[in-house]
């Protein structure tokens, strides 16, 4: 009988240890199954931390509707002064912000800012023990990054919601910016007090220097202030302050960034603060900073509120050297004198660029630009206007005479008469040419020049040197009745500086955003209006304002240098417009509510145009003005007019438009004749015109 083999099936597994296996089996059993629950748990919490940081890597974070401060630029790219509403803010980029500056801030707020990821989890949990402990939001611990995501996105409530998003946030900050980004954008929104957001805001409103410029003392200094604005400024408590730097100092010595040497020094150096509320007060340039503002709203449709919050920059043709000279003048010549006014306007007339601009004595008093307001009389400063008219009609020439004695005058077809007066009642009761008659402003020669041109001409000739103003074509314009803004004054004598070329006034090159994006940029508007040779005449003419018996004599000693123009004096108002080669000046003082002037008052007005013409081209060497092709100098014999003969006993060298120079001799044949843009005249000699010149400028050079 065979022997039964065993069933075949799973062989049986033989227990060394059955009594620990049947006792603890089971139980490994269970924290097998516990483990795997765990391990599937983590990889759900990988899976949904990972989600989550690519979910806020793929989110945009919010805009920042944070302000920026706009500011407005001179000539040389110096600030003039800013534009905002409330929060004086401006950014600039980590590289213009002081080293010592980012040192302190780390030193005070976050050593750790380079090394961890948003988060400093040892002060984190320690805030969170404080908190759980407390039952409140009250205990923080936040970092850099922390702070700008709230301060960019959040409000400053201390609730847990407001933990969560601020927490996202700093993520989100972290995955899209370096920490160089970060610090940069920090530096450029934290609160600084008294208005200044930003370390640049700062450092112009406690220091009056920018951010790159500030000192280690300075820069601990404001590093304390964020912390407490109230409480840490040096304006609101000075003890405090300074306790506030000690602490920071030596943080930043015991960081290795500075050595304890450098931080005792930096606490005893003694800081100079700028007074508080003086940046704030008129600013420099008040008026002109108004004039500005008009032009970016009104004129270029600039929106007022990127004007004040958008951080855009404007880009002027402000002088400040010319500026300070034109404040200082009007100061100056003003003194004694308690509500009359005062307006200075400047132009380079070779580009149109407005230099300096005065509009009254006392911005904080009164914000009325004058330099704007058309409701002045210019007087007989509006005089060249009418001669050069005159000049280019053929009617008159320099030489061209007329009787200086009470005359009336009628016109409208004979229906009306009119019967001006020389000032004081004052007449040669001879015959005069024009430039006796411009030096001496002669009324009845000028009623007689209108008489003879046409009033309509005149007009026209205005408005083609840029006089927009609205004219009455009656002969009382010819003394300059109607009235005149003296902006309009200052540029239509550039005309005559500027070679008959006449450019439009410009106070705005350009307008950026704050990441630089041109949103304006101006174009240059010229046209030549009048021939070069008359403009030439008209500015040899005004040049004998200046000279003796020239009404504005007085102040030829304080000029050194070639200067032309026109004085102008009605009952209420008095003016002096006159032009170097680089500067076309109008100054007018008056009363605001149409007061009657005295002879002292009215001669304010050439001393303050003399003052700031010199301080204002302190730098310029003199320079004559150039000659054009198509001048013709001669003497003449100022009694008859005609050209002057060796025998002749007065002669004077005039300048005329070629081909409009007398024929006529006094005498025997003419001693000379010169002409200086198309060459020498048969028998004139040659030296002619260098005497003439010779002499012009040993007289605009003595002193």
């Amino acid at each position: 009988m065979k022997k039964q083999q065993p069933r075949p099936g799973k062989p049986r597994r033989i227990s060394y240890f059955p009594i620990l296996t049947e006792r603890f089996l089971p139980r490994l059993m269970k924290l097998r199954r516990k483990l795997r629950w765990l391990l599937a748990g983590l990889a759900a919490l990988m899976l949904l931390i990972g989600g989550t940081l690519l979910y806020l890597r793929l989110q945009t974070l919010p805009v920042a509707s944070i302000s920026q401060t706009s500011q407005m630029l001179d000539i040389q790219g110096q600030i003039i002064d800013t534009f905002h509403t409330g929060e004086n803010r401006r950014s600039v980029p980590l590289g213009d912000i002081s080293p010592y500056v980012v040192k302190a801030t780390l030193a005070i707020e976050d050593r750790r800012f380079y090394d961890h990821k948003g988060f400093d989890f040892k002060g984190l949990a320690r805030a969170i023990v404080v908190n759980v402990e407390t039952l409140s939001a009250k205990q923080g611990a936040s970092t850099l990054t922390q702070q700008l995501a709230r301060n960019l996105y959040l409000t400053h409530e201390k609730t847990w919601q407001r933990k969560i998003k601020e927490a996202m946030y700093t993520v989100q900050l972290e995955m899209n910016y370096s920490k160089d980004e970060i610090m940069g954008l920090y530096l450029n929104q934290i609160y600084y007090g008294h208005g200044a957001y930003g370390i640049e805001a700062a450092a112009q409103l406690y220091f009056n220097k920018k951010a790159s410029d500030l000192t280690l003392a300075e820069s601990a200094m404001l590093a304390g202030i964020p912390k407490g604005p109230k409480y840490y400024s040096p304006f609101m408590d000075m003890k405090n302050a300074k306790d506030r730097q000690h602490v920071i100092l030596n943080a930043m010595a015991n960081a290795g960034d500075i050595t304890k040497e450098e931080a005792d020094a930096a606490y005893g150096e003694m800081l100079t603060f700028q007074p508080l509320g003086s940046g704030d007060q008129n600013g420099f340039a008040p008026y002109f900073r108004d004039y500005i503002r008009y032009i970016a709203v009104d004129k270029l449709g600039i929106n007022e509120q990127l004007l004040n919050e958008g951080g855009i920059t404007i880009y002027t043709t402000l002088d400040s050297t010319a500026q300070q000279a034109a404040e200082d003048a009007v100061k100056n010549g003003m003194k004694g004198s308690e509500e009359q006014q005062a307006a200075l306007v400047s132009i380079d007339p070779r580009n149109g660029y407005i230099k300096a601009m005065v509009g009254g004595r006392d911005y904080k008093k009164n914000q009325i630009n004058r330099t704007l307001m058309k409701t002045r009389q210019p007087g007989s400063s509006f005089k060249p206007i009418l001669y050069l008219t005159a000049l280019q009609s053929g009617y008159m020439s320099p030489v061209t005479r007329f009787k200086s004695e009470p005359t009336s005058f009628s016109y409208d077809e004979g229906r009306k008469v009119y019967e001006p007066r020389n000032y004081n009642d004052k007449y040669f009761e001879d015959f005069i040419d024009m430039r006796t008659a411009i030096a001496s402003s002669d009324n009845i020669y000028a009623v007689n020049a209108i008489m003879t041109v046409g009033t309509e001409r005149v007009i026209e000739m205005a408005h083609k040197l840029g006089i927009t103003s609205p004219m009455q074509p009656v002969p009382s314009l010819a003394l300059g009745t109607s009235p005149v803004s003296p902006i309009q004054m200052a540029s239509a004598f550039g005309v005559f500086a500027n070679g008959g070329v006449r450019v439009e006034p410009i106070a705005i090159l350009r307008i950026t955003d704050r990441s630089g994006k041109v949103l304006y940029e101006a174009e240059r508007k010229e046209e030549q209006v009048v021939e070069p040779a008359y403009a030439y005449v008209m500015t040899s003419l005004m040049e004998s304002v200046f000279d003796n018996g020239g009404t504005a004599s007085r102040i030829s000693s304080l000029i050194k240098r070639p200067v032309a123009g026109k004085t102008g004096t009605t009952a209420t108002d008095a003016w002096l417009v006159g032009y170097t080669p680089e500067l076309a000046t109008a100054v007018w003082v008056g009363y605001d509510k149409d007061r009657k002037l005295t002879v002292a008052e009215a001669h304010r007005a050439a001393p303050i145009f003399a003052n700031y013409t010199e301080k204002a081209l302190a730098a310029v060497p003199p320079k004559i003005f150039p000659v054009p092709p198509g001048v013709v100098n001669v003497y003449i014999d100022p009694t008859s007019g005609k050209l002057a003969a060796a025998t002749c006993p007065n002669k004077r060298l005039e300048s005329f438009v070629s081909g409009t120079e007398p024929v006529e001799v006094c005498g025997q044949p003419a001693e000379g004749r010169t002409d200086t843009g198309a060459g020498e005249a048969a028998g004139a000699p040659s030296d002619a015109g260098k005497k003439s010149w010779w002499n012009d400028l040993k007289r605009w050079w003595k002193d």
